[in-house]
């Protein structure tokens, strides 16, 4: 939907075709909007990353008024309790332009870090492309593309077939697999993440909390997320006892408070998981006028404005206004290949 709206505002006409009613993949996602750590990160993930933190607040202002829905943008910042902390940490971040103050225990108080409610934002959004000229096809399948030579005619879903000069395979978790005979995006594979809700009234946190890779996220009507496994589960999005129970007591270790209430609701979600967390962002190599942008893995809201406007760029040859290469399908394919999924 970023990408729908990114060519709507060039004045381009957008089918928008959705296996899952509006952005269902998108909706079991935190909604933080920053890497977690970004000083673990390469200078390709935080260029995409902090180029869309700052565009986030316009980006969401914009799709609250086209479509009549909250997104609910706060910029409520982010607390790093001691343990993962480096000791250049700080210094990293100003030298980065992200503003950072340390913490008695260590760790470290990021104020700019702000969050958006992925359901709600994923609504907006879809709003937004609505109400810019958009089609959007919820619970549609597209099962392949009619091709003439190295161009795609067409998309297929079930009898229908949806022409256009171009297309875009957004296909997250499922980008490893591609449409028939097409090559699949290289070294893209479902990680699942699974995640608890707790009800208001459950705790008084105001800002997104963060230690040895958990994370607990308050909304502004007091419910309270937290998350989340990174898990090689292939295509299963199912929930598992024992990662939900794992997740309950990091909660309550992090926040004592919650430990005489119990999550009211709790889900998984499928992320593209990438090497590194770099997306690809590039054209098809089989195709001239197909492409693609998937592979964002843990951060595919907070890169969604640069990643979009990106792909534009490329796709209008335009110039980019940053340097493509590491988001090419070449330079996935000479990445190497997939570490454990703690270090992803």
């Amino acid at each position: 939907m970023s990408a729908a709206h990114a060519l709507l505002r060039q004045g381009q006409s957008v089918t928008l075709a959705d296996l899952r009613r509006r952005g269902q993949s998108s909706w079991a996602g935190a909604g933080i909007l920053c890497p977690l750590l970004p000083w673990n990160y390469t200078d390709a993930v935080n260029r995409l990353a902090f180029e869309g933190m700052r565009a986030w607040p316009d980006w969401a202002a914009e799709a609250a008024r086209l479509s009549g829905r909250d997104p609910e943008y706060w910029p409520c910042g982010m607390e790093v309790r001691g343990g993962d902390i480096e000791p250049q940490a700080l210094a990293w971040c100003r030298q980065h332009g992200l503003a950072a103050e340390g913490r008695p225990d260590g760790g470290i108080w990021l104020p700019q870090v702000a969050q958006l409610r992925n359901p709600r934002l994923t609504a907006a959004l879809a709003g937004a492309v609505t109400a810019l000229g958009g089609t959007i096809l919820p619970e549609c399948e597209i099962s392949g593309l009619r091709q003439s030579g190295r161009t795609v005619v067409s998309a297929l879903a079930g009898q229908v077939e949806h022409a256009a000069d171009v297309f875009i395979w957004t296909g997250g978790a499922w980008a490893g697999q591609m449409l028939g005979q097409l090559s699949p995006v290289p070294n893209i594979r479902p990680m699942r993440g699974q995640m608890l809700l707790y009800a208001p009234g459950s705790h008084n946190l105001r800002h997104i909390l963060y230690r040895d890779g958990f994370y607990l996220v308050p909304r502004r009507d007091g419910h309270l997320l937290a998350g989340s496994t990174v898990e090689d589960a292939g295509f299963d999005a199912d929930t598992a006892p024992d990662a939900l129970a794992a997740l309950h007591r990091a909660a309550c270790a992090l926040l004592p408070e919650l430990s005489g209430h119990r999550p009211i609701l709790s889900w998984a979600g499928l992320r593209p998981g990438s090497p590194d967390n770099i997306p690809v962002i590039d054209r098809h190599p089989d195709h001239d006028n197909l492409w693609v942008s998937t592979g964002h893995f843990r951060y595919g809201v907070t890169m969604a404005p640069a990643s979009s406007r990106l792909l534009v760029e490329l796709m209008l040859d335009a110039p980019p206004h940053l340097d493509p290469a590491p988001y090419s399908w070449q330079a996935a394919l000479a990445r190497p290949g997939w570490r454990s999924a703690a270090a992803c």
